[in-house]
């Protein structure tokens, strides 16, 4: 029997080592599809398009699914399988329909949770404690197809979505590596999803990083947590001046005279006083010239009203 064909659509880590399971487990890959990089936005992820010319695939960075490169590719190559992972646009009906053998998705969260963009900020934004990979077939609405296979990770009080990203790209490759056998044999399963109101998340702005100092601690722990670097970071107005907030640790009950929230520092570590009575520490901060010396900033720092 001959090895089934793909054309992978791929992005980032997810989309590096979910490319590397479908080598590994025999698929012939004809294509490889990548974004081209965002020249404003920092790289922390694995790039794809280096990998496939390492393997000697045909890869095609491009701006848009439907790219007409893309379609010649897929109509040419008679391809039984579409794969997409962590590409970063919905692909149209009249590509799918050329998947003989169907056309799926990985998507980081556990769905039919966090459908839509940046699913793992957004659960850490909203205090879930787990999160996960699902591989789903698509359709033509976002993350609405059947289920093929799901992993969960947890997600620790104290995680970035870098922490929980590296998590969830774990648990893509070892959804993948379980579900592709099946896929190529036509025995994997497909669970029906529901799709309710609520269950979609756009994307997130920078701006959308301000944090609103009339939340509980815990609020606001998770929205620095969320967008932590290299994400755009957490930040708020001191004195006319831009601070980023790029850590902080839960540590209990506020025993400051002042009313709340406040900036302070005690015995070398500066601290957030919330409205809620309970404390932040801070440990990691930046202003408009770079990464702030916490230890060194507590020396000097009177208390400091917020919001």
């Amino acid at each position: 029997m001959s090895a089934p064909t793909a054309c992978v659509f791929a992005y980032a880590d997810v989309g590096a080592r979910c490319l590397d399971v479908l080598l590994r487990g025999g698929v012939d890959v004809r294509a490889v599809v990548t974004h081209v990089d965002d020249p404003a936005e920092t790289r922390w992820f694995a790039d794809v398009s280096a990998i496939a010319r390492d393997r000697g695939l045909r890869c095609l960075p491009c701006e848009r699914a439907d790219d007409s490169r893309v379609v010649e590719t897929l109509c040419a190559e008679q391809i039984d399988f579409i794969f997409s992972f962590y590409f970063r646009q919905l692909l149209p009906a009249r590509l799918l329909e050329l998947a003989r053998r169907g056309a799926l998705n990985m998507h980081g969260s556990l769905l039919p949770r966090y459908r839509g963009r940046a699913p793992i900020n957004w659960a850490i934004l909203r205090g879930e404690r787990e999160t996960g990979a699902t591989l789903h077939h698509m359709v033509d609405r976002a993350d609405a197809g059947d289920i093929v296979d799901q992993q969960a990770v947890p997600i620790e009080i104290n995680d970035t979505a870098l922490d929980v990203s590296r998590k969830v790209t774990d648990a893509a490759e070892i959804v993948l590596t379980r579900s592709l056998p099946a896929l190529i044999d036509g025995t994997a399963r497909r669970v029906p999803q529901t799709v309710l109101p609520g269950q979609y998340f756009g994307r997130r702005r920078p701006e959308d990083g301000r944090i609103d100092w009339s939340q509980p601690a815990k609020t606001i722990h998770d929205l620095v947590r969320a967008v932590a670097p290299p994400f755009p970071g957490a930040f708020t107005d001191i004195a006319g001046e831009r601070w980023w907030i790029h850590a902080t640790r839960l540590v209990g009950a506020t025993r400051l005279p002042q009313p709340a929230p406040v900036l302070y520092a005690h015995e070398g570590r500066c601290y957030t006083a919330c409205v809620d009575g309970q404390t932040l520490e801070v440990r990691a901060l930046a202003n408009a010239h770079g990464p702030v010396d916490v230890s060194r900033l507590a020396t000097h720092l009177p208390p400091t009203r917020l919001g």
